[in-house]
């Protein structure tokens, strides 16, 4: 999963510097959104990490 999740909040990354920069305006406010949901994913995963069994 967390793999998942930072290769999603890259995504949001790119589409976020694509939209703030004037390109898609409409894709800002998505990246906006995106960035935050995958942000606390990521931070998520990183709290409650992988054990090995």
């Amino acid at each position: 999963m967390l793999r998942y999740t930072v290769v999603f909040i890259i995504l949001a990354i790119i589409a976020g510097i694509f939209g703030f920069g004037g390109i898609a305006a409409g894709a800002a406010g998505i990246a906006k959104v995106l960035f935050f949901i995958f942000l606390v994913l990521f931070i998520i995963s990183l709290v409650t990490g992988r054990t090995k069994v």
